[in-house]
């Protein structure tokens, strides 16, 4: 399942990239704050999924 671990990151680093250009372009807030959220959800699970901490 290392496969779908770099997915993840992937999508969390992806989500982290509109982030920044939403924010840049004066995006509302609640669409920054869910972004945010996907993002570090996606990261977080990628992360954990990982076999570097088993």
């Amino acid at each position: 399942m290392n496969g779908l671990s770099t997915i993840l990151i992937v999508v969390g680093l992806f989500l982290l990239g509109g982030i920044y250009s939403f924010a840049k372009q004066q995006m509302p807030k609640s669409l920054i704050v869910l972004l945010t959220i996907g993002a570090v959800m996606c990261l977080s699970a990628g992360v954990l999924r990982l076999d570097v901490w088993a």
